[in-house]
Formats: C-alpha cells, structure tokens, sequence
C-alpha cells in the first residue's frame, strides 16, 4: 500500500512567485512501492497533474504552479530517475513504469481524475498514462512533444477533450479530416494547433471579421524581429520538406495548392513600432488550416518578415531566455486583415516570444473547456471553439497587447 510520507496539512507560505527556495521548503515524499517519489503540490480544487521531460524534474513546472493554483489542486512529481525522487537500483525505468507510478501517487493522494498535462520526453508517459487509465484523465495537455496518433483515439474512448500546439499543416489538416465526425459524435471538442501558429490568427481573424459572413481574402502577416528556432523547430521544417518533396503549400480558390516557384518577396507596412518590412509572401502556417475551416474566405495571404526566415536557416542560433520568465528577448507582432468588397477590418496582437506565447494560449483555452465555456463539439479552431474578442482579451495586456478595429 502507498503512503504520503508528510506533515499533515501543513503547506509552505503561499508566495507571490515561486523560486527555488519555496520549491525546497515545499517538497514532500510519497513511499510507494517503485520509488520515493519527490513531488511539490500547491493550490485547492480539481487536481491537475504535470510531467515533466528529460532530464529536468517537477521544479520545470514552477510557472504553471504559480499561475494555475487559485484553481487547481497543482502536483508536480519528480519522475523516477531524476530530480529528488530516490530510486531503488534494480527498479525497471521506462516510460510505461514511469506511468505506473503516477497512477500510484495518485492513489497515495486520494485523487481519482486529473487533467494531465506533460512536456517534451513526458509527453510519452503521459501518453501511456492515459491508454492505461483513461478514465483517470479529464483532460489533456501535451506540449512540445511527439504525438502518436493513438492519443486522439484515447481521447474518443474516454470522451475527454483534446487540445494540441501541432503547427505542422499536413498534422492539422488530418484533425480535421479525421476526427470531426467522431469527436462530434463522442460529445467532445478536440482543437487543434491552440498555439502562436494556428491558434493566434485563428482568433485574430474571427475577431477582425466579427458579423462578416464572408471575406473577399485574409492576409496575415507576421512581424518577427528574429526566429531562433528551437530543435523541434527545424525537425519539423525538414520533415515538412520531405512531405511535400521541396514544393510550397498555399490556401488559394478555397483549397490547398502546391507550387514549385519561388515565393515572392514583398513589402508589409505594419502598425507601429515595427513599421515597413521586407516579407516572404505565401509563407503558409497552420492558420490556412484553421481559418478557412469555419469562416468563408477564397484566399488566404500569408506573409513573413525576411529577417525572421533567414534565420531559420542558421544552424547556429537557437532561443536562449534573457530573465527569469525564461522568454527570449524576440518580439512579434501579427496583423490579420480581412476585406470584403472595398472594406477592410484588422486585428492585431504584439508581444514577446513566439513560443512563450503558446502557453497561455493553450492554458486559456484549456480552462475554457474544463468550465464548458466552449461553442462546439467535435474537431474545431480557436476562433470556431471560443468567443474570439473575449478570448483575447483575457490574455490582455499580461501576454499580449491587442487591437481590434
């Protein structure tokens, strides 16, 4: 039998941040039969469980914690192997082990269900957690990890909601091909891409077009002061290449076209400070998936600042975080516009680190979901799932700074 091995209910004082003092004086042990596992646990309410990927420990989940906890009941375990949890030699450490063990801290924790939430390697435990236990997941959030697509099957069986950051067109046109039928008939609400890329236009064209039935054309153009991509990032470039054989995508006559010419490169005069720009034309993102699944459009221009895809291609760079936030110093500023005979309506959201931003995007959304306070069921976009002007404006001005004219 498991037993929690701390002082009953005594929690640490409650600080404005968490830093790595408070996180010392607030870990606690649970003997369970694999392993002492280390874990900080923090707030009141439904309980949200976060893994962790290799080879950091629960101290990665410090923002979350600090963030979530006036409305979840927030545990952050260190997983077998790492961090503090002290592990006995000859104890097997797979993913799948590592899964076991969650299922046993939360039975030592009298928790039933939880919305699971999993980073980079723990995305694959967490993963095998919810084939394993589905009905001990309300909800699910993977970020920054692979995928299999058993996970969304997972979610259908257990009639939970799925939300995911895949920002690659061909993963996301799939969710929608796939799984729209299904999810709607299971009564739940899968969204796809909820992240800067995908999730971001998404909304910001909903809210320009607001009672529009219909747009002659959206453009979007993303101001990024540089991309420094991160492994992930040029993984998933190379392997978008390999798919479409060196061809480009564009949205153009309501459906995806391929072509084998150059993009063209223009100029883009944004709002203010970052003013006029050279730009990469026809740079599709996930957004020419979402957008025109819900609203009427023939033709969707995309554009990206030069600056930001010359550095794509730099094997040198990669994000580094400039405080204590862990956001890098890049800026960003998106412009959706939308027209309609001789009228146009903009929408546009600035702000820091493309994807830092993701976060609270995906958070927003998932809270909104977990309350019911979504529009649909089955496979939809941010902008289609959500109030879009509402939407953004709860991520205003902490995470972004947002107009709508």
């Amino acid at each position: 039998m498991a037993v929690v091995a701390l002082a009953p209910h005594r929690f640490a004082k409650e600080p404005r941040r968490i830093d790595a003092a408070w996180y010392r004086r607030s870990r606690r042990f649970a003997e369970l039969p694999v392993s002492r596992v280390a874990y900080a646990e923090r707030g009141r309410g439904p309980a949200a469980l976060f893994v962790h990927g290799y080879p950091l420990n629960g101290f990665q989940w410090r923002g979350a914690l600090e963030r979530l906890h006036a409305h979840r009941r927030c545990i952050a375990p260190d997983l077998m192997g790492m961090g503090f949890t002290q592990t006995p030699e000859g104890q097997t450490i797979s993913p799948a082990t590592q899964a076991t063990m969650l299922a046993m801290l939360l039975d030592a924790l009298h928790i039933g269900a939880v919305d699971l939430v999993a980073n980079d390697s723990g995305g694959a435990v967490a993963q095998l957690f919810l084939a394993k236990y589905p009905r001990r997941v309300r909800t699910l959030l993977l970020t920054s990890c692979d995928v299999d697509e058993k996970t969304v099957e997972a979610a259908l069986r257990a009639q939970i909601p799925y939300l995911d950051v895949a920002a690659e067109i061909e993963v996301v046109a799939a969710t929608f091909e796939q799984y729209a039928d299904r999810a709607r008939q299971a009564g739940i609400v899968i969204v796809p891409a909820m992240a800067f890329y995908g999730g971001l236009g998404d909304l910001l064209a909903t809210a320009a077009m607001w009672d529009w039935p219909a747009a002659d054309e959206i453009c979007i153009a993303y101001g990024l002061s540089s991309w420094k991509p991160t492994p992930g990032t040029r993984a998933t470039t190379q392997v978008s290449k390999q798919r479409r054989d060196g061809r480009r995508i564009v949205f153009s006559n309501r459906r995806m076209e391929f072509r084998t010419d150059d993009a063209p490169i223009l100029d883009w005069t944004f709002p203010a400070p970052v003013g006029k720009q050279a730009v990469v034309g026809e740079f599709t993102m996930a957004d020419s998936v979402t957008i025109p699944s819900h609203l009427s459009t023939p033709e969707i221009r995309s554009y990206m600042t030069v600056a930001a895809v010359k550095d794509l291609s730099d094997p040198d760079l990669s994000p580094a975080a400039t405080d204590e936030s862990g956001r890098s110093s890049q800026t960003f500023l998106v412009e959706v516009v939308a027209r309609l005979g001789g009228a146009e309506r903009r929408a546009t959201a600035s702000g820091r680190d493309i994807y830092a931003i993701s976060a609270p995007l995906v958070v927003e959304a998932t809270e909104r979901v977990v309350s019911g306070r979504f529009k649909k069921t089955g496979v939809a976009a941010a902008g289609e799932a959500f109030v879009a002007r509402d939407f953004l404006r709860s991520l205003s001005p902490e995470h972004l700074s947002i107009e709508i004219q």
